[in-house]
């Protein structure tokens, strides 16, 4: 694993002139934003906490440094081959040109544009430094500019579908509109009013304008006006990047971010960030992590705590983990009025904040399958965890403890799909539990090792508990290089998920 590869960071979206000319303002571009606000302490007296920004977290915690503050690619290009030492960030500053405020004639922004230009630096960086390979990370539509550069740009320019795995290692994206950007009011007009006025530059959001910068054309083709019906445009072919090497962190707060800056903000309702819906945030089949933040502003996903955790383990850590519910049956309700859902909660030791959060009063819960003829699978969560970051336990091992909190709600509808809560208790679960996990990577005295029990069953406080005061869970060897069990749900649980309703926990060492 390129654990320590360089950064590049792309921003996102800016909206009008006078945006573009800020962000042309702004060296780090956002990247080194931190935020502050304050917490509950002992006695009820608020307390001042800090999140120093995600810059200054890479270089405290990873020994990453910013090694010119200036212009990057005139630095760069002085420099001998090799001569840069692969633990840095860089910016990509691809606004500069559209700005007003250099002097010279703003060009007009295009993405296909910023992404060739993408190009060029990500290839400057690999040979200043030496590396193999750079992580890309990106702000909203500065994900689509990465996918731009790895779905069109590289293919035409290489004649190698895939060959932007050669040159980026891992892609993670903060609130990127992958399938473009829609609205939760007129039914499509909106959207097709912005793609033909493209509003400061708004219909880059739109299947058109995705398809043409997405998709590589043969030389001398002619641009597509239109998108095939069948187009998905969050997919990322398999031939062209593993989506396994991108994780999509989602925001889900839209209260944070609407106003003078953000004036479609409105139109997108509760179930986004305020920019973004949140089913168009994610890459199929790619990790992805629910938090409750907003797309921008003094809760923005950037500038989070939640947000830094997810990318230093996404990029660094060296083990997956992956929750599925397994073994699920619900009989399916006679009346055919009741439907269930879950809410998920997980909480690693150590960090300040949920690496992932989809709940009911977020509106976005895990909708679980009723009537199935077989006993049904539901993906929970896939996480990263860094081994060394854990507590040490003796002998030198670190153990890893983490927590997967759930809630189950049974809710009653009427035949005409409005809810009824006449036998509601408000924000009372039908069943609520959290499993408790240890986790302690090999070392040379003794293969991995894993213990884990539901809170109810365990008497104090979380933080105390040891690893011997779980069940033991044994290391299953069928899994190629990955540790694999089962716990089963308490039997409270049983006459809502079935008698055979399980998690199943992988850990797979990556590489």
């Amino acid at each position: 694993m390129a654990s320590f590869c360089p950064i590049v960071y792309v921003r996102g979206f800016a909206n009008g002139q006078a945006a573009i000319d800020a962000a042309a303002d702004d060296p780090l571009q956002g990247f080194n934003l931190g935020s502050t606000h304050v917490r509950v302490g002992d006695g009820g007296v608020p307390q001042f906490f800090q999140f120093e920004g995600p810059v200054l977290r890479l270089i405290a915690d990873h020994g990453y440094a910013v090694p010119v503050f200036g212009n990057q690619r005139a630095y760069l290009e002085s420099r001998v081959d090799g001569s840069e030492d692969p633990r840095t960030i860089w910016v990509h500053r691809y606004y500069d040109a559209s700005a007003s405020t250099f002097g010279a004639v703003a060009q007009p922004f295009v993405i296909e544009g910023a992404a060739r230009d993408l190009y060029a630096l990500v290839q400057l960086v690999l040979r200043k430094t030496g590396a193999a390979r750079v992580h890309l990370v990106a702000h909203s539509m500065g994900g689509l500019v990465c996918r731009s550069m790895m779905q069109k740009v590289v293919p035409e320019a290489t004649g190698n579908p895939g060959g932007a795995a050669d040159i980026v290692d891992r892609l993670f994206t903060y609130a990127t509109p992958h399938n473009g950007i829609h609205y939760a009011i007129g039914n499509g007009l909106v959207e097709q009013l912005r793609d033909l006025i493209d509003f400061d530059a708004s219909a880059i959001f739109g299947p058109a304008r995705m398809y043409q910068y997405l998709t590589p054309l043969p030389p001398g083709a002619p641009l597509p006006v239109t998108a095939p019906a069948d187009w998905q445009p969050a997919g990322v072919p398999p031939d062209c990047f593993p989506a396994e090497r991108i994780f999509c962190l989602v925001g889900t707060d839209a209260s944070d971010y609407v106003g003078d800056s953000n004036p479609f903000g409105q139109l997108l309702g509760p179930q986004s960030d305020g920019a973004v819906q949140i089913h168009d945030a994610a890459v199929p089949g790619a990790p992805r992590a629910l938090v409750h933040r907003s797309h921008s502003g003094r809760y923005g996903i950037v500038n989070s705590e939640e947000g830094y955790h997810n990318l230093r383990r996404f990029l660094f850590g060296d083990l997956q983990v992956q929750v599925d519910l397994e073994g699920l049956s619900i009989p399916a309700d006679p009346n055919g009025g009741r439907i269930w859902q879950l809410d998920l909660r997980l909480a690693v030791r150590g960090v300040p904040a949920l690496m992932d959060e989809q709940t009911v009063a977020h509106h976005c819960p895990i909708q679980l399958p009723i009537g199935t003829a077989d006993p049904a699978t539901v993906p929970l969560v896939t996480t990263f965890l860094d081994s060394t970051l854990g507590r040490a336990s003796g002998h030198g091992a670190h153990t890893l403890r983490y927590s997967l909190s759930l809630t189950v709600h049974a809710l009653d509808q009427h035949p005409n799909g409005t809810l009824d809560v006449s036998a509601q208790l408000a924000q009372t679960g039908d069943f609520t539990d959290s499993l408790i996990v240890d986790y302690q990577p090999a070392t040379a005295r003794h293969a991995p090792r894993a213990w884990a029990e539901w809170n109810s069953k365990i008497p104090g406080a979380v933080g105390d508990r040891l690893p011997h005061d779980g069940a033991a869970l044994a290391l299953v060897e069928a899994v190629p290089d990955a540790w694999r069990s089962e716990v089963p749900f308490p039997e409270t649980a049983a006459p809502m998920l079935g008698a055979d309703a399980r998690l199943a926990i992988t850990v797979t060492h990556r590489t």
